[in-house]
């Protein structure tokens, strides 16, 4: 039995890899955790850590090979093996759910949100990347984030796939087969499936045209800022400015609201001599286009620590708002145990630690017909933290934008995860939802997850359309904090209660 339960493992976890995107078989995701939870049941625990860590190497070990793009090999394997860490202590949990030899569907779904709760906010602060959610932005259950979030969502997707592992165990295993209720299983699944398809997504609302610009990078350019210092900038101000003579031809309509992704500006703004070029450059984009433009850039802010910014500046006035990075990346803006992190990587000290700001994303935008939209600002990796884009909806917002560079990963994945975790977001909020990358992809998204005028990567393009404003809040803002504790509370009582069945044999096999 051992090595049919480290087969299942291993494909389990390349069941997910595939699920997410840029392959986005969502379906798989149902396929992968269900084969964590057959070869779990009746495991003994060292068997359960085992396939757990199988399924976790096979799973991220692909999906972060964007890590590697100019970092190198080490800091992508040690990125690997330390989330796999997580499912392994899944594994070791749901073998012990599952002591009694009986796949147990709801209590292992239970166990996936705790462990996936636990990569949300340790260590140093979380990885919450590569959620099972996150995997589901094209899947019909997509609308069950409008209800109970990112943790809930991924819930029923391990729950659907556990009802799949039940019916499997019911067909195959010997001297047990029940066909009448494993089809009950399987129908149970199924409906998990496609029942959300009933659950409204509204998009109504009043428009907001919304122009989004992707620069591109100039060839040779990577994460090192090897080129002048004023080259990004210069791409935005003038593709800007060509918008601005498209408008005034009637060529193009006219942009209530401008936004550029993060870094955008490669020069700092905020210097204390008051930045004259950058300002000078920033502004005459600005009063072209006469409308308000809110932009990425990185300030010392007159500080040795840099800040990682997005600023709103108005046609006319120059600098308006201001609102700083809150949620830092561990490994890309802040570099947790440096001394021996440097042993991996030559790159750990080109990584200067930056520092967080306090105040929440949301920013008062006068547009030029009197209006005044309230942007909710999530700038790359804040999208996939819960609390970020939940304060968002809490502050105010009728409109968020993820304003992300992504010209660290090369040609991998990441860009595609990132603009569908942007959209599993548009739901969860019911926000529309600019998600603009300096390399794309990029895409504008409406509250039903569905994107407009998206973009490939490694590209120059112009983004422009009308979005809805919302200002509803939807109860996963308010319901799925508490699903990590409700999981907590299944999993307890999983462990107390007894399966039922007959204690399987406890083999290594």
């Amino acid at each position: 039995m051992l090595p049919v339960r480290l087969l299942l493992a291993t494909l389990g976890g390349l069941a997910l890899f595939l699920s997410f995107p840029g392959t986005d078989a969502w379906p798989l995701a149902l396929v992968g955790t269900a084969a964590l939870a057959l070869a779990t049941a009746g495991a003994s625990l060292r068997v359960g850590l085992l396939a757990g860590l199988l399924l976790g190497l096979c799973w991220f070990t692909p999906m972060f090979t964007w890590a590697s793009t100019y970092a190198g090999a080490m800091p992508w394997i040690a990125m690997s093996l330390a989330s796999a860490c997580y499912p392994a202590a899944l594994g070791l949990v749901a073998a012990w759910l599952q002591r009694g030899g009986a796949v147990r569907p709801f209590v292992v779904a239970g166990a996936w949100v705790l462990m996936e709760y636990a990569r949300s906010v340790t260590p140093f602060g979380g990885f919450p990347w590569a959620r099972l959610g996150f995997g589901q932005a094209d899947s019909p259950m997509l609308a069950l984030v409008r209800w109970v979030g990112v943790p809930g969502l991924g819930f029923a997707v391990a729950l659907a796939g556990g009802l799949l592992a039940l019916a499997a165990q019911r067909v195959l295993e010997p001297g047990r087969v029940d066909l009448r209720r494993a089809a009950g299983a399987a129908v149970v699944a199924l409906a998990l499936v496609l029942a959300p398809l009933a659950i409204p997504r509204p998009t109504d609302g009043e428009s907001v045209r919304v122009a989004a610009v992707q620069g591109d990078v100039p060839e040779g350019f990577t994460r090192t800022l090897t080129a002048e210092p004023g080259t990004m900038l210069a791409r935005y101000t003038e593709m800007t400015t060509a918008l601005a003579r498209d408008v005034e031809t009637g060529a193009a309509a006219y942009p209530d609201l401008v936004l550029w992704p993060e870094g955008a500006s490669d020069m700092d703004p905020l210097r204390p001599d008051g930045s004259p070029e950058a300002t000078r450059r920033i502004m005459g984009a600005v009063d072209a286009i006469d409308a308000p433009v809110v932009l990425g850039a990185t300030s010392r802010r007159g500080t040795d620590a840099p800040h990682n910014m997005a600023l709103s500046y108005l046609p006319g006035e120059g600098l308006d708002e201001t609102y700083t990075k809150i949620y830092l990346a561990p490994f890309g803006e802040k570099m947790p145990l440096r001394p021996l992190m440097r042993q991996l990587s030559p790159w750990v000290d080109r990584i200067t630690d930056f520092v967080a700001g306090s105040e929440v994303g949301v920013m008062p935008v006068p547009l030029r017909d009197g209006r005044e939209v309230l942007l909710g600002l999530g700038i790359c990796f804040e999208v996939v933290v819960d609390p970020a884009m939940h304060d968002l909806v809490r502050g105010g917002a009728d409109l968020v934008a993820v304003p992300t560079s992504n010209a660290w990963f090369g040609d991998g994945d990441q860009a595609a995860q990132h603009l569908a975790a942007s959209r599993v977001r548009a739901v969860e909020l019911g926000r529309s939802v600019v998600h603009i990358s300096n390399v794309g992809v990029s895409g504008l998204i409406t509250p039903d997850g569905t994107v407009h005028e998206g973009t490939g990567l490694f590209t120059s393009a112009l983004l422009l359309d009308e979005l809805p404003l919302r200002t509803e809040v939807t109860p996963a803002v308010h319901l799925s904090r508490w699903v990590p504790l409700a999981a907590a509370v299944v999993v307890l009582l999983g462990l107390l209660v007894p399966t039922g069945r007959r204690r399987a044999d406890r083999l290594e096999r």
